[in-house]
């Protein structure tokens, strides 16, 4: 009986996803985890579906997730409108410097953003040397996602 119940255990966990691949939002979080270790006046960052949708954020209890991502979608599509208008060509990032820092958008493919949030004191080239790569992984891992998922456990699309 116990050999029948292992079997049928292993049988119905063909069509889930692996337990050794990473879930895309723990793999977009180790990007954002990685960010604020390798920048240090970085004060949060998250990512943002085009429409709005938090995907995975890294804030500081001050800034609510779902509202900045809200508002972070709704300046990447001004920035894209801007972009186009000016030069005909593709959005890359818009920098927002302020008072108290700087508020960076990264486009991270043709879905999703990368927003940071860092301290007045950061270095900007860096800042841009660290997120430029990051945000690029981030659609690499958001694209990895999308094709998985629209693949059916038989293989074939669906």
């Amino acid at each position: 009986m116990t050999a029948l119940r292992t079997l049928i255990e292993r049988l119905t966990k063909v069509g889930e996803p692996s337990e050794t691949v990473p879930a895309p939002e723990s793999e977009v979080m180790t990007e954002l985890r990685a960010l604020r270790a390798r920048i240090p006046q970085l004060t949060g960052s998250l990512v943002a579906s085009a429409d709005g949708l938090l995907v995975a954020h890294d804030l500081p209890p001050s800034v609510e997730p779902s509202g900045m991502a809200a508002v972070t979608a709704s300046g990447l599509s001004l920035a894209h409108r801007i972009a186009q208008t000016a030069h005909g060509g593709a959005f890359h990032e818009v920098v927002i410097r302020g008072v108290d820092g700087y508020v960076v958008t990264y486009s991270s493919g043709p879905d999703a953003s990368l927003t940071v949030l860092a301290g007045p004191g950061v270095n900007v080239g860096r800042l841009h040397l660290e997120c430029r790569p990051a945000a690029r992984a981030i659609a690499d891992h958001l694209t990895a996602t999308s094709t998985r998922s629209a693949v059916s456990p038989s293989g074939g699309r669906e």
